[in-house]
């Protein structure tokens, strides 16, 4: 459907009386003959006037370009028509039986999975619900009616309600989402960098990944440093060596000792606490990748808990978090309005008016540089 981002720039259509002005002001230009004839005419008789246009196609030309660029002013766009039918989407997993009597004839009904393919066809890839509920609610016209037809138990979803631009029909029927494949977490796979005087510290960290069953590697501080899907400890003095900043900047994760003075940060926080509450360790990120730094020295006397047997699951638990549920009853999922309304999508027309105005301009310099050759003596 067509439509006008600025209007007033059609009021640019009344410069269409210029070219006109132009050209009643200005004539076809005639060579004057004189011969004796005219001598016996009388002078007094004038000439009965009427407006009479010339040249007529540099004419049009002149005022279709003048229309053009009012219109390129108000800045036409189009956007495609959609239907304002009610609009049922079914979550795959719910009752067929009752997902066909929410369809309704005079309604759109549609999987809620990707491309969101019609009813009687066969359902695309799941993915997230709560992510394609919004996406639907962003395509769909102010004012169409949405109906959610969902199962009792509901797979793919985040960690609060959506929140819509529209009130939902939710319908929840029997059936369940089929169950996602259980998604473990893995285990990190340490390297250590070292100072010669922090060798001692390199026990704990070994032990640790015993327990895991991954494999550990550690060497001195100037060695290479390892790929960057592990997880580098680095237990030095000062400051953080330029190599290793640019390691977390590009994606990777770093174990920093509390004796290693890291980049200060507005966004540090604390990662894991003992039983009391006082930190253990605190984190930050930086560019694409995670600071981790210890804040006690790794001794049992200030850091009691390297003795305790759940050390390398807490430890594993801060490095490798595991994944949000994504299970939850389908009542506990009903959406909320709160959303701004989207603004549709509308493809302007400014890029081909603009060649227009550029095509008509370059006729109107052609007909009127003929019109004035054919002028000339």
């Amino acid at each position: 459907m067509p439509a006008l981002l600025f209007p007033l720039g059609l009021a640019a259509l009344l410069a269409v009386v210029v070219p006109l002005v132009i050209h009643l002001m200005r004539r076809d230009e005639l060579r004057p003959v004189v011969f004796a004839a005219l001598r016996w005419l009388d002078p007094r008789p004038k000439p009965r006037q009427r407006i009479r246009f010339s040249e007529w196609p540099l004419l049009w030309v002149r005022l279709l370009l003048i229309a053009v660029l009012g219109l390129l002013l108000a800045r036409p766009v189009l956007t495609a028509p959609l239907s304002d039918k009610p609009y049922v989407t079914v979550v795959p997993g719910a009752d067929p039986k009752a997902a066909q009597q929410a369809a309704r004839e005079d309604a759109e009904a549609h999987w809620l999975t990707a491309g969101f393919p019609r009813l009687s066809d066969t359902p695309g890839a799941v993915g997230e619900v709560s992510s394609r509920l919004r996406q639907l609610d962003a395509q769909l016209p102010q004012g169409v009616k949405l109906t959610v037809v969902v199962p009792q138990t509901l797979q793919g979803v985040d960690a609060e309600r959506p929140i819509l631009s529209r009130t939902v029909d939710w319908r929840i029927v029997a059936g369940a989402m089929p169950a996602a494949q259980s998604m473990t977490t893995k285990l990190p796979v340490l390297s250590l960098r070292y100072a010669p005087d922090r060798a001692a510290d390199v026990r704990w960290f070994r032990a640790v990944s015993a327990a895991w069953q991954t494999p550990f590697e550690a060497a001195g501080a100037d060695a290479a440093l390892p790929p960057k899907d592990r997880v580098l400890v680095w237990l030095g003095s000062g400051n953080v060596p330029s190599a290793v900043r640019a390691r977390v900047h590009s994606g990777g994760t770093v174990l920093l000792g509390a004796q290693t003075v890291w980049p200060a940060s507005p966004q540090r926080r604390v990662a894991w606490r003992d039983a009391t509450g006082a930190p253990l360790m605190e984190a930050q990120g930086e560019g694409r990748g995670q600071w981790l730094r210890l804040t006690r020295p790794l001794g049992p006397a200030v850091f009691t808990e390297l003795l305790e047997p759940t050390f390398p699951d807490q430890l594993a638990a801060v490095l490798s978090p595991n994944p949000s549920p994504a299970r939850v009853e389908a009542r506990d999922l009903i959406p909320v309005v709160g959303r701004s309304i989207f603004t549709r999508p509308s493809e302007e027309l400014t890029p081909w008016l603009a060649l227009l105005v550029a095509v008509l301009f370059g006729v109107e310099r052609l007909l009127a540089t003929a019109a004035r050759r054919r002028a000339a003596p």
